[in-house]
């Protein structure tokens, strides 16, 4: 009954939101947000390493708590990043594997940003500039386990059949986020190898939906414990990095990051570890052409700066969208995802407008581009190019098809760098 729950209609207009990992993990930003684990229970040689190099012996995982400190950390400035990216929607890391709380949460107790490090409640501050800066929802990812939480370590070894951890930690935290922050997204994970049952996600959920103050408009994602990823919940996630390439039947998300090694901040990251703008252009349009969202993650340092690379994709995002958004916010998918003659041409569809949205990534050299799947009107069909004044001419091929002749522009007198929309009208 819960997955009958119509999906509130903001989420699919949406189309692209930013994923934001921030925590203890962002102190030694070496490696990856996985660092403890990596280090203490893997005991990967590079993590070894770099804590024999470059920290004292005994040092533990807990003593990077006092050095997350978040001094640059600016909410107005972060909000306003946001904003020019072009999102409508935000998710930070409430909480991540570690356990450590971005608010003061009375369920963990000086593992929290109130109590150490920052000694602010980060999550209130993001939330309070969001609202009043940005018209972007507001959502809160939150680890339903913690790695080393003796609790859950306890619950594990009885197999789950001891609910410790879910009663006292877990979830009076989610109840605490949603009633303190109302939060419109709450982004789950890590089930750590545990069923919904011992996490009790049904009963969360069915409380979320039916009573909570975000009943009406909160949205959920799809990892409620084993076997419900991909199977149940508001919006499916399926993976990292999810991308099909082709429609799916249920609303998803492909939640992926522009450094395509972590999640979190890493100090040692080469520029070639960062994905381009064109990169991203072209997953933002591929993911909403088959009917996805598409949630661009970014890691901040541990003193709270938007590291000058991200905040760049960022607003280059939101340019390309400022022009072409017409073709991505609030469209549906079309007929045909993507071309069937010319590779790199992807489609939308707006209903409110009866248009038809072809965006292609590679400009042609020979000045014209064959599109196999629309079906035009002679004497009816129209051609725009986004950004630029006049209607194209074009040539129908056949039953199907249509060969357009783009305008010569230098490239100075192109509308934008990277991914153009062509609107197409009256077609059948």
């Amino acid at each position: 009954s819960l997955d009958a729950r119509p999906l509130p209609a903001w989420f699919d207009e949406a189309k692209f939101g930013v994923f934001i990992h921030w925590g203890v993990f962002s102190v030694p930003s070496f490696g990856s947000e996985w660092f403890w684990w990596y280090w203490q229970k893997e005991k990967r040689e590079p993590y070894v390493k770099f804590m024999q190099a470059n920290y004292p012996p005994g040092f533990s995982y807990e003593d990077f708590g006092p050095l997350f400190t978040a001094e640059f950390f600016d909410p107005d400035q972060w909000a306003d990043i946001l904003k020019a990216s072009g999102a409508k929607y935000v998710v930070l890391t409430s909480k991540h594997h570690e356990g450590f709380t971005l608010w003061g949460s009375k369920y963990s107790w000086n593992w929290n940003a109130v109590d150490v490090g920052p000694k602010r409640d980060l999550v209130a501050e993001l939330a309070m500039s969001v609202r009043s800066r940005t018209d972007l929802r507001f959502g809160l990812y939150h680890s339903l386990f913690e790695w080393f939480n003796p609790l859950f370590l306890e619950d594990a070894t009885n197999i789950f059949k001891t609910r410790k951890f879910p009663t006292s930690k877990s979830l009076p935290e989610l109840y605490e986020i949603v009633t303190k922050y109302q939060p419109e997204i709450i982004w789950s994970d890590g089930d750590g190898n545990a069923p919904d049952a011992y996490w009790n996600s049904t009963g969360f959920l069915a409380w979320l939906y039916n009573d909570s103050p975000v009943r009406e408009t909160v949205v959920t994602n799809d990892r409620w414990g084993v076997g419900s990823i991909c199977r149940h919940g508001g919006f499916y996630t399926c993976s990292d990095r999810y991308n099909p390439g082709h429609l799916l039947p249920h609303k998803w998300e492909n939640c992926m990051t522009i450094d395509k090694k972590s999640w979190g901040y890493r100090r040692d990251a080469q520029l070639h570890d960062y994905l381009t703008i064109e990169d991203l252009v072209k997953q933002l349009v591929e993911t909403v052409s088959c009917g996805g969202n598409l949630l661009m993650n970014i890691g901040p340092t541990h003193d709270g700066r938007v590291a000058v690379v991200l905040e760049e994709r960022l607003r280059q995002m939101g340019a390309w969208l400022n022009l072409n958004g017409g073709a991505i916010y609030r469209t549906k998918p079309w007929r045909a995802q993507n071309d069937t003659v010319t590779p790199d041409v992807w489609y939308t569809f707006s209903p409110e407008e009866g248009r038809v949205n072809a965006i292609f990534l590679n400009w042609p050299l020979s000045g014209t581009l064959e599109l196999g799947e629309p079906q035009p009107k002679l004497g009816e069909t129209q051609v725009k190019l986004v950004g630029y004044e006049e209607p194209l001419k074009w040539v129908a091929l056949g039953e199907k098809g249509i060969v357009i002749a783009l305008p010569q522009l230098t490239p100075t007198q192109l509308p934008c760098q990277w991914g153009w929309t062509l609107q197409l009208t009256d077609i059948n």
